[in-house]
């Protein structure tokens, strides 16, 4: 069960980056002024800051798709998570810190629910394992 929930904050965070970084690759001034953020110039650095985060979105997908198969993605992108809060939070000034939170409400869910999910596959290999009449090399 935690393994579906995982999968569905991963695929959320993954359209709620699209729709940050879609409109600010397409009108980046636009978006600037309507976060109400400092005016960046030129505007090609927050363009390409919105494209590194479509890049890293794409990263994401495995993860979504199937966390047990790709749990170093899996990982992985829980980590971009946490690297995205301390960026903004820990070293930029609180006007930026909103994007932090941002990355803040999906980091904390996908790491509860990656933990849970893990201790599920643990305890579902463990049982395989005890099954009565199933040999199972160990590893």
């Amino acid at each position: 069960m935690a393994l579906t929930w995982f999968r569905r904050v991963v695929w959320l965070g993954i359209a709620a980056n699209a729709a940050l970084a879609v409109p600010t690759l397409v009108a980046p001034a636009r978006m600037i002024a309507f976060s109400n953020l400092p005016p960046a110039t030129p505007t090609l650095w927050p363009q390409f800051a919105a494209l590194l985060l479509v890049l890293l979105s794409v990263f994401y997908v495995p993860a979504a798709l199937d966390p047990a198969r790709y749990a170093v993605t899996a990982w992985s992108a829980v980590g971009a998570r946490l690297a995205g809060v301390i960026f903004f939070v820990g070293f930029q000034p609180a006007v930026y810190h909103r994007l932090g939170y941002f990355d803040l409400v999906f980091f904390v869910p996908e790491l509860l629910l990656l933990m849970a999910a893990r201790r599920e596959l643990d305890a579902h290999d463990r049982s395989d394992r005890s099954a009565p009449g199933r040999t199972v090399a160990p590893a």
